[in-house]
């Protein structure tokens, strides 16, 4: 049986930083890209960034230079190192596992605010 634990979301300010984590098992997480995204109130759920089983990188436009996605083979983690974080970035953030299937995370809410 597949499973995530999504750890790592909170209320941050502008232009905080958080560090999002996931950690898969049952599965072989190294075989697997990984991704992140995220869903906002009354939106549809967009990437926010990719990871390739080996360690490609790509980036939603909006995300760049501030977002880094890394991953640890060794220890089944995904993480999402997010700095400079907007308001408009509050959203429910979901880490997803893609090779022959596809797997999601529960999601770990992030909310950023004054």
């Amino acid at each position: 049986q597949v499973q995530f634990v999504e750890s790592g979301g909170g209320l941050v300010q502008p232009g905080g930083s958080l560090r999002l984590s996931c950690t898969a098992s049952g599965l072989d997480f190294s075989m697997y890209d990984m991704g992140w995204y995220r869903q906002a109130p009354g939106k549809q759920r967009e990437l926010v960034a990719h990871i390739t089983s080996g360690g490609r990188t790509n980036y939603a436009d909006s995300v760049k230079g501030r977002l880094t996605i890394s991953r640890d083979n060794a220890k089944n983690t995904v993480f999402l190192q997010m700095n400079s974080l907007k308001p408009e970035e509050t959203a429910v953030y979901y880490c997803r596992a893609l090779a022959y299937s596809i797997y999601w995370g529960q999601g770990t809410q992030v909310t950023v605010s004054v």
